[in-house]
């Protein structure tokens, strides 16, 4: 099995494949104890999985793999590429970098400095200069650079001593300062399609650069592999490389097979890698969710939709999702007291309670018990009728006020109980309440230039149904119409 992955039965070095020849000249070599992913990067844009919408024919990656330019005579313009994990940012750096007169330098802002960026910006000015070389820079989770360390990138992006590859996982708009962002094109990848990671599993099993035709899967088998990548392909190449290890760990003949093979027997027939390979290799379904990033705000976004939208099953998946994902419960417990009151409102007045009781309960007990009541509340909240009047009520009341409506108090409404207060008119001809018949007076409570404004509209759903019809009543009353 080791010889499979690369190494040597006798634990000795691997002979390195000769890959492509780098834009210096010199050959790059894979070692086959390279991860499969590593193995499989594709040379050319041709052999690049998904993201065809920006591989079309004249597009900008197309311009700057082949070496030309992208944007016109002044030079190639430097990239950001923004993308989920495992959806080809690195590869599409490598293969830029394979263009004639190319120099390739990687960064990860993990490691990297300011220091580290002034000395790639000297060196690649020396190149340009000297060597009539251009520099590639890839920029690894640019985002996890500060300001300070981004605008280090600045001179010589807008200078052009480098083209500049940078790949982020975070939304570019909120990670990376508007100078660098106005110097670089922006392009978006997508996540890999079912179909994309499907060809790129078929290839990998196959492919010299991968298992070389050793393994065989098994439908079952490679529809789980997809099913575990979320579109990752870099994720499905370690979830295959890891179940082709059970799988030859389980053969009986594992051992005949490495030694025919190496001493150029006959080809034994490839292992089958069955489902209870990968099950046993990986188990668990990957969740595409990143705290601090879109996924946090998108997830939470689709949760609080769903609940609005009366969907309860598929509330219960996204906090399902948020909280597999390690999502603080006490986030989740907010979000749903907002939902409580802004989306169900008065149509279930309990609704809100249940929320709050959620909450608190919450923080008493804790996880993974906690999920059991977060899901009680969401239950309560997606299957509840509906309303926003409240929520539109305020709304429309806090716009008339930064509008400067409802100049003055009624005098009558006025407090009364400071010396002095009568004598200025201060509750003058106010009826108390409780003194009218039903405890409802005809009195002008709003100020006067608000007199006969409506904010809160009660729909028809759930109690507010009731609500409605007692409302225009006591309107009638309380305006004397």
């Amino acid at each position: 099995m080791d010889d499979l992955f690369g190494a040597g039965r006798d634990g000795g070095a691997a002979i390195e494949d000769e890959g492509d020849a780098d834009q210096t000249g010199e050959s790059r070599r894979v070692s086959p104890r390279s991860p499969l992913a590593v193995r499989m990067r594709p040379r050319t844009l041709d052999d690049v999985v998904g993201q065809q919408h920006l591989l079309g024919h004249g597009s900008p990656l197309r311009q700057l793999a082949a070496g030309t330019d992208a944007t016109g005579p002044a030079g190639p313009s430097s990239l950001i590429l923004w993308g989920p994990p495992g959806t080809g940012k690195t590869t599409l750096a490598h293969v830029i970098a394979k263009g004639p007169g190319r120099k390739f330098v990687e960064l990860s802002a993990i490691t990297a400095g300011v220091k580290d960026v002034r000395r790639v910006m000297d060196e690649a000015l020396t190149a340009r200069d000297l060597f009539k070389t251009t520099t590639v820079l890839f920029l690894d989770e640019i985002h996890r650079f500060n300001k300070a360390q981004q605008d280090a990138l600045l001179p010589g992006v807008e200078n052009r001593w480098v083209v500049l590859v940078a790949a982020t996982t975070e939304n570019p708009s909120f990670s990376v300062v508007s100078p660098l962002l106005s110097r670089s094109l922006l392009l978006t990848l997508k996540p890999l399609t079912d179909a994309d990671v499907e060809g790129l599993l078929l290839r990998a099993a196959t492919d010299d650069r991968g298992l070389g035709g050793k393994v065989e899967l098994s439908d079952e088998a490679l529809a789980h592999l997809v099913r575990l990548s979320g579109g990752d392909a870099r994720r499905a190449l370690t979830a295959l490389e890891a179940a082709a290890g059970v799988a030859f760990g389980d053969a009986d003949d594992a051992d005949a097979v490495v030694a025919g093979t190496a001493s150029g027997a006959p080809e034994a027939a490839p292992v089958k890698i069955e489902l209870k390979h990968t099950e046993r290799a990986l188990d668990v379904a990957s969740v595409r969710y990143d705290r601090a990033g879109d996924q946090h705000y998108d997830v939470a976004s689709a949760f609080i939709k769903s609940i609005r939208g009366s969907d309860v099953d598929a509330a219960l998946h996204y906090l399902a999702r948020m909280l597999e994902a390690g999502e603080d419960p006490r986030f989740v417990a907010r979000r749903i007291v907002i939902s409580a009151a802004e989306d169900v409102g008065m149509a279930d007045p309990t609704a809100l309670q249940t929320a709050v009781a959620a909450a608190q309960a919450v923080q008493l007990i804790g996880m993974p018990e906690g999920r059991i009541i977060l899901a009680e509340a969401v239950v309560h909240l997606a299957t509840a009728p509906k309303s926003n009047a409240a929520y539109m009520g305020i709304n429309q009341a806090i716009a008339d006020v930064r509008a400067g409506l409802g100049n003055g108090i009624p005098a009558h409404l006025r407090d009364a109980h400071y010396p002095g207060s009568k004598q200025l008119g201060h509750g003058k001809g106010y009826k108390y309440a409780h003194d009218a018949p039903h405890a409802v007076a005809t009195q002008q409570y709003p100020p006067d230039d608000l007199v006969g404004r409506n904010y809160y509209e009660p729909t028809g759903n759930g109690a507010e149904r009731d609500i409605a019809t007692r409302l225009e009543r006591l309107r009638r009353i309380i305006r004397g119409t």
